[in-house]
C-alpha cells in the first residue's frame, strides 16, 4: 500500500475529537475551573442556584432563536419584545385586581396575556419575512424598535411596577424551587427537552435544517419554506413570553432598559453551542451550554477585578466574532478535506 493511502486510510480509522460538539462542553469546563481558582465560592450552592437561574432567561430564548437561524433566519427583537411583553403583563394584572382580586386568577391571566401576545409578535416578524419577502434582519431590527419604542410609551418614560398586593402571589414563580432546583431552571429544562426533540426527531425539525442549508432546493422538494420559517419566529415569541412570565417576579416592574442585550446574549448563546449562523445546521443541546457559558463569564467577571463587570458585553460581542471566525474557518477546513 503507498504511503498516501495509507495515511488515508490512518485519517479514516483514527477517532478524531470533534470540537464542534465537545468545544462548549470544555470552554464551560474551563470556565468553571478559573471561577473556582478565583473563588472557590463560586461552586458554592448558593451561586450554582443563582447561575443556573439567571442562565433560564437567556437559555429560554436561545432555544426559540435555534431554530430561527437553523432555518437561516435572524432575530433582534427579543430583548425588546421581552421588555414590552413585561410591560402589558404589569399592566393587564394591574388592570385586574378590581375584578378578580390579587390571587391566581388574575397572575394567570397576564401569563395568558404575555404568550398571546408572544405569539402574534413571533408572526408578524414571520409574515413579514416570508409574506413581504423583506430580509429578517431588517423585519426585526424595525419591530425592535416598534417594541422599545412602546413599553416606553407604556411607561411614560419610567418604569410600570407590579402592585404590591400581587407580589405574594407572583414571586414563587422566579423564588421557589421544586426538587432543589428554582422554578425557572425546570422550565429551562423543559423547552430545552422539547426544543431537542423538535428539531431533531419530527420533519419539522429536518425542514429547518433543509431550509437553512439551501432554501430553493427545500421549495422544489415541497417544503412548506414560507409556512416553515414562519413558524420558527412563532416559536421564538413563544419562547420569548415564557421567559418574560418567569423574569417579571423577579424585579416586579419593565422599563425601557428591560431586555437590553438580551438579542446579543441569545445569538451568542446558540452560536456558541455550534449552530451555524448561516442556517443548515443547529445544536439545542451547543444553545444551552451556550447559555450557560454566556452566564458563567458574567458570574467570574463578579468575582474579579481584573476586567470590569461593566464590559460584559464587549465580551460577548468578542465571543460572538470569534465563534463566527471559527465556524468559517472550521467550514472551509471540511472543504478542503474533501477535495
Amino acid at each position: 500500500m503507498a504511503h498516501s493511502d495509507l495515511t488515508k486510510e490512518q485519517g479514516r480509522t483514527l477517532p478524531k475529537l470533534d470540537l464542534k460538539t465537545m468545544g462548549p462542553a470544555i470552554a464551560l469546563i474551563l470556565l468553571c475551573i478559573i471561577g473556582y481558582s478565583l473563588n472557590p465560592a463560586f461552586l458554592g450552592e448558593g451561586n450554582i442556584t443563582n447561575l443556573l437561574t439567571r442562565s433560564a432567561f437567556i437559555g429560554i430564548i436561545a432555544v426559540g432563536a435555534t431554530f430561527v437561524i437553523t432555518a437561516g433566519g435572524i432575530d433582534l427583537s427579543v430583548g425588546s419584545m421581552a421588555a414590552v411583553l413585561s410591560g402589558v403583563m404589569i399592566m393587564v394584572m394591574n388592570s385586574l385586581i378590581d375584578v378578580l382580586g390579587t390571587g391566581v386568577a388574575t397572575v394567570m391571566t397576564g401569563c395568558i396575556c404575555s404568550l398571546i401576545l408572544g405569539i402574534g409578535a413571533g408572526m408578524v416578524n414571520g409574515l413579514l419575512t416570508t409574506k413581504a419577502k423583506i430580509e429578517a434582519f431588517i423585519v426585526t431590527l424595525g419591530t425592535m424598535g416598534i417594541f422599545r419604542s412602546l413599553v416606553t410609551y407604556f411607561a411614560d418614560g419610567g418604569t410600570l411596577s407590579l402592585d404590591f398586593s400581587l407580589r405574594d402571589t407572583y414571586r414563587p414563580v422566579y423564588y421557589e424551587s421544586f426538587g432543589g432546583l428554582p422554578i425557572p431552571v425546570w422550565v429551562f429544562l423543559g423547552v430545552s427537552v422539547a426544543g431537542w426533540i423538535l428539531l431533531n426527531r419530527t420533519a419539522f425539525g429536518r425542514y429547518c435544517t433543509a431550509i437553512g442549508s439551501n432554501e430553493h432546493v427545500a421549495q422544489y422538494s415541497a417544503i412548506r419554506v414560507e409556512r416553515i420559517k414562519t413558524a420558527t419566529y412563532v416559536i421564538q415569541g413563544f419562547c420569548v413570553s415564557l421567559a418574560t412570565i418567569i423574569y417579571v417576579p423577579r424585579l416586579g416592574s419593565a422599563s425601557a432598559s428591560t431586555g437590553v442585550l438580551w438579542e446579543l446574549e441569545a445569538i451568542a448563546a446558540v452560536i456558541i453551542g455550534g449552530t451555524v449562523l448561516k442556517g443548515g445546521y443547529g445544536r439545542i443541546g451547543g444553545t444551552i451550554l451556550g447559555a450557560l457559558i454566556l452566564t458563567t463569564i458574567g458570574n467570574i467577571l463578579n468575582f474579579t477585578d481584573v476586567i470590569s463587570n461593566y464590559l460584559n458585553g464587549t465580551m460577548q460581542g468578542l465571543i460572538i466574532i470569534v465563534a463566527v471566525w471559527l465556524q468559517r474557518a472550521g467550514w472551509r477546513g471540511r472543504g478542503k478535506t474533501a477535495d
